[in-house]
């Protein structure tokens, strides 16, 4: 069961707190709509990998794309594009 407190009970922070932890975090509403979420640190370390992750696959599942389209590179073309771009 989520655990949706008012923003106006951070009056008493302390007591909000006490309410949070790992896979249960305090959901604050303002003029009853929700507005914030207070999580517990690690919990929020794992959520920022998870969206790196996210990210990182979607980039790499359009490099797939393009190459299945596109065609692929050698791995000298490769190297001379980027000695190219490097002026070197």
């Amino acid at each position: 069961m989520p655990n949706i407190k008012p923003v106006s009970d951070l009056r008493n922070y302390g007591e909000v707190l006490r309410h949070v932890a790992i896979g249960s975090p305090v959901f604050l509403t303002k003029n009853g709509q929700g507005r914030y979420a207070v999580m517990d640190i690690e919990e929020y370390g794992e959520y920022e990998k998870l969206l790196a992750w996210r990210k990182l696959k979607s980039e790499l599942d359009e490099g797939r794309c393009s190459g299945e389209e596109n065609g692929w590179l050698s791995a000298a073309e490769v190297r001379a594009h980027f000695g190219e771009r490097r002026g070197g």
